[in-house]
């Protein structure tokens, strides 16, 4: 399917109220029926949709839906999107294990593929989640050493306060005392010890 484009929600309070909207209607004995969804990063839309056949047959699939939401549009298409389901093997696969435990199975190889992915994913968030916060006043120790742009390479650091606010840390070279800034710090495998 492609990229559909409009200049209103319709009354919806955002996209994902729109997109839910979509998926819930009842004709001719089909019913459709958003039981579980989400937005990932404003980007991208998952759900677990229950469609029920006249017979009763009830099926729970994944929905996924590109999205663009710009209110400020210069030609005032502020919403659009490009929908799709699970058994296309979307590359998306950032859809929350809530919605992935409530589809029934599958003999779709692309759909078992991307269910997949997604779980692996979303246990590769659980575990970044749950690692612990550096804190200023910490020493963090890398199990990598990181190369920066100025060539130095390296494993320690001391993890200070950013003194322009914000929630961002500041790690300093406990040797020559430089201040470096590492994003994206909780992809990285590291220990954190106390100060000595």
């Amino acid at each position: 399917m492609s990229w559909l484009y409009m200049q209103s929600l319709n009354g919806h309070s955002g996209p994902s109220a729109y997109l839910d909207d979509q998926f819930t209607y009842n004709r001719e004995g089909h019913r459709s029926k958003v039981l579980r969804s989400a937005m990932s990063g404003k980007r991208t839309y998952y759900a677990a949709v229950e469609h029920t056949r006249p017979d009763d047959t009830r099926v729970v699939f994944a929905a996924v839906c590109l999205v663009r939401y710009n209110l400020r549009d210069r030609e005032g298409y502020i919403f659009g999107y490009k929908d799709m389901d699970e058994s296309v093997g979307p590359c998306e696969s950032d859809c929350p294990q809530a919605i992935l435990d409530l589809l029934t199975p599958t003999d779709s190889a692309f759909a078992l593929e991307w269910r997949a992915r997604c779980r692996a994913n979303a246990a590769l968030r659980n575990a970044q989640s749950a690692k612990p916060k550096p804190k200023p006043g910490q020493i963090i120790v890398f199990h990598t050493p990181i190369l920066f742009r100025n060539g130095r390479t390296l494993d320690r650091f001391e993890v200070v306060k950013n003194r322009r606010g914000g929630r961002t840390m500041i790690y300093r070279d406990p040797i020559a005392g430089g201040l470096y800034r590492i994003p994206n710090i909780k992809v990285l495998d590291y220990r954190l010890e106390a100060a000595s």
